[in-house]
C-alpha cells in the first residue's frame, strides 16, 4: 500500500481528524472528541490483525477476477451476496458509482475461497464495533445519553444487521456517464463504520465549509466515521459527515479494494420517537437503489 503520511498530516490537521492510539489511557476521550467534531476519528495500534487483512485483499481480489461471482448473485430481499459493477448511487445521485461489491452478513453465503478469512475479520471487526459504541456511551455528554432509547452498545449486541462490504473499484475507464466517479459524495446509513485501510488511497471527507480532505491512509489504520443512525440516535450531537471516493490520477490509475464494516442496530431499535432502525434502514436503500 502506498504511502500518504505527508500529505494527510497536513489535511488532516487543517479538518482535525485525530489519529488516536488505540492503547492510550484516554483513547475513548480522544476518540469521541474527534468523532463529534469531524464525524470521523482514525485508529492506530488497534486490535485488526494486519496479515488477516492482507490475506482478505488478495482472496477477495481474486475473487473479482473470477466469472465465480456471478453464481452468486445479490438477493434483492436479504441484500446479501455480489452486486455487479455500477449497482449503486449513492442518495439524490443519478449517476451510478464505478464500483462492484460483495455484502456479508452473519451466517450467509459466501464462496470457499474467502469464508474463512471473512468470517474471522467480520467477528473482529463487529467485536471492535460494540468496544467503540461504549467508549461513547462512557464518554457523551449526560443529556444526550438521557435522550437515548437504550445505551449505544445494547443497540447492536445480539444484531445480525451489521454489514461488512467488500469493494472492488475497477480502473477508470472512458465512456463513463460525465460526473460518474468511484463513490460519490454521501452519509453512511447506520451507527459507526469501521474500514481498514484501502489498498489504494481516494476516500475523501468534507468539512463544514465544503472543503474536501483526504482521510488518513498508512497501512496499519482504521478510519471510522459516524453515520446517519448514530446522528438521529444522539439528536445530531455527532454529524453524519459527507465523504466520497475520488477517481485515481491518470499515472496511478489501478484497482482498488476496501473493506468497511457498517455496525447497525437490532432492527427495532428505536432511534427516535418516529423512526425504528429497520424503518430507516429500508427508507435509505430506496434512496440509493438498491431495494425497489
Amino acid at each position: 500500500m502506498p504511502s500518504c503520511a505527508r500529505q494527510q498530516k497536513k489535511t488532516a490537521a487543517m479538518f482535525n481528524i485525530e489519529t488516536v492510539d488505540f492503547a492510550s489511557p484516554d483513547a475513548a476521550a480522544q476518540f469521541t472528541r474527534s468523532l463529534h467534531s469531524t464525524g470521523f476519528a482514525v485508529l492506530r495500534n488497534h486490535p485488526i490483525d494486519a496479515g488477516l487483512i492482507r490475506q482478505l485483499y488478495a482472496e477477495w481480489a481474486a475473487f473479482f477476477a473470477s466469472e465465480e461471482k456471478h453464481g452468486f448473485l445479490f438477493d434483492p430481499v436479504a441484500q446479501d451476496g455480489y452486486f455487479p459493477f455500477k449497482s449503486e448511487n449513492a442518495k439524490d445521485s443519478k449517476v451510478k458509482d464505478l464500483k462492484e461489491f460483495y455484502h456479508v452478513y452473519p451466517n450467509r453465503r459466501l464462496p470457499a475461497g474467502v469464508k474463512d478469512s471473512t468470517d474471522r475479520m467480520y467477528a473482529a471487526l463487529n467485536e471492535l464495533g460494540i468496544t467503540l459504541l461504549e467508549w461513547i456511551q462512557s464518554t457523551i455528554p449526560a443529556d444526550v445519553r438521557d435522550h437515548l432509547s437504550e445505551p449505544l452498545p445494547d443497540m447492536m449486541r445480539g444484531s445480525d444487521r451489521s454489514l461488512f462490504r467488500v469493494l472492488h473499484y475497477p480502473p477508470v475507464g472512458e465512456g463513463f456517464e460525465p460526473g460518474a466517479v468511484r463513490a460519490a459524495a454521501h452519509e453512511d446509513i447506520n451507527l459507526v463504520t469501521l474500514l481498514v485501510t484501502g489498498s489504494e488511497p481516494g476516500l475523501q471527507a468534507q468539512d463544514t465549509a465544503g472543503n474536501w480532505h483526504d482521510v488518513p491512509c498508512d497501512a496499519g489504520m482504521i478510519a471510522v466515521n459516524g453515520g446517519d443512525m448514530l446522528k438521529l440516535a444522539t439528536r445530531g450531537w455527532f454529524p453524519a459527515t459527507t465523504h466520497r471516493v475520488v477517481n485515481p490520477p491518470p499515472e496511478h490509475n489501478v484497482s482498488r479494494y476496501s473493506m468497511p464494516m457498517f455496525c447497525h442496530p437490532r432492527a427495532e431499535v428505536q432511534l427516535s420517537p418516529e423512526m425504528t432502525a429497520e424503518q430507516y434502514l429500508d427508507q435509505r436503500l430506496r434512496e440509493i437503489g438498491l431495494k425497489k
